[in-house]
């Protein structure tokens, strides 16, 4: 009996088997009721006392090295059979089409080229911030009634938090954490709690930009201006600036480009004056530069905001502001060509 176990384990250590019904069989062969192994224990009882003990342990070894190795054999099979079954014979033989950027990052990205040609960096900022980055520091105490031009999501239960407004709140944080000559530019999302439709949304993205330095003039300011606009626009573009009012600017100005689709000439698009609006700007309020620790009398600075949803329309125009977070396939492949 004991040469007949050795010869078993010998022969179940060489198995193979190339298909589970293969396995199955084998399974039955050596380990079901009327199986070889099993006919072993049934002569077991045959076996002299003196021997019992070493056959017992031998028995054992067999019985558990064969259901190791037909385990073994079936978790190969089931697994390669597993990879077979994850081709989808049905699919087409032509490459898979390889997705777009979404036409907010591709104008996004292009400003923030234009900008670093001029010694513009990136920073960025929490979207949760407080009070005193979005609203205070920007000059806009408690009771000002600026702060009513912006309808603010505050987070639950805690009025000092909420969700920004402006990526203005990244330019106090750079401004306390930083000493001048500060040039940057901030893109990010902002929120404002607004009826979404097709011209408004209550979510959206802004390139804030901000140049804090020594002997800074709004001529400086404009001719960054006229070069980002050109470099986005075209050439032949023309900028106007118009008076008027941020808290955390002044003077402050909001600037039109002459319309890039009918050359300033009057269309619909620009309804018949010539210009569309694009950004606002102005130099930075002493106000603001003290708050966050910088001597306004040694520092002056620039800054100006634009959406970025507003740009990209300019550029593709696009009609409705829905099509840019409603993520419609058939939209975002009008932009696969873009760089």
């Amino acid at each position: 009996m004991k040469d007949r176990i050795l010869q078993l384990q010998e022969e179940i250590s060489h198995l193979t088997a190339q298909t589970l019904e293969e396995v199955e069989a084998l399974r039955i062969k050596y380990l079901s009721k009327k199986g070889e192994i099993s006919q072993l224990f049934n002569d077991f009882r045959n076996v002299s006392n003196e021997e019992k003990r070493e056959i017992g342990q031998l028995l054992n070894v067999l019985k558990n090295n064969a259901q190791d190795k037909i385990n073994q054999l079936k978790e190969k099979l089931e697994a390669n059979r597993g990879n077979v079954e994850k081709i989808d014979l049905t699919r087409t033989a032509e490459p898979i089409q390889i997705g777009t950027r979404h036409p907010l990052s591709i104008v996004r990205n292009e400003i923030a080229t234009i900008f670093s040609g001029i010694g513009f960096t990136i920073a960025e900022g929490p979207e949760i911030e407080d009070d005193w980055h979005v609203f205070e520091a920007l000059n806009f105490p408690a009771d000002h009634p600026a702060r009513d031009m912006q309808d603010t999501f505050f987070i639950e239960k805690n009025p000092d938090i909420l969700l920004r407004t402006h990526t203005s709140s990244v330019q106090t944080r750079v401004m306390t954490q930083q000493k001048p000559p500060i040039r940057m530019i901030f893109p990010g999302r902002v929120y404002r709690n607004e009826a979404i439709s097709y011209r408004a949304h209550c979510f959206f993205h802004q390139v804030e930009g901000l140049y804090i330095d020594k002997n800074v003039s709004f001529a400086d300011l404009k001719q960054a201006l006229i070069y980002f606009a050109k470099e986005m626009f075209g050439m032949d573009t023309q900028i106007r600036l118009r008076p008027s009012y941020f808290p955390f600017t002044e003077p402050s100005a909001e600037m039109d480009i002459s319309c890039n689709l009918c050359g300033g000439k009057g269309c619909p698009f620009c309804k018949y004056t010539g210009w569309v609006e694009i950004l606002g700007c102005g130099m930075v309020d002493p106000n603001v530069l003290e708050n966050c620790g910088i001597d306004s009398k040694i520092y002056s600075g620039y800054a100006f905001g634009m959406g970025v949803e507003r740009i990209t329309n300019l550029k593709y125009q696009v009609k409705d502001l829905r099509m840019f977070s409603e993520n419609d396939i058939r939209f975002l492949r009008q932009f696969e060509s873009a760089y």
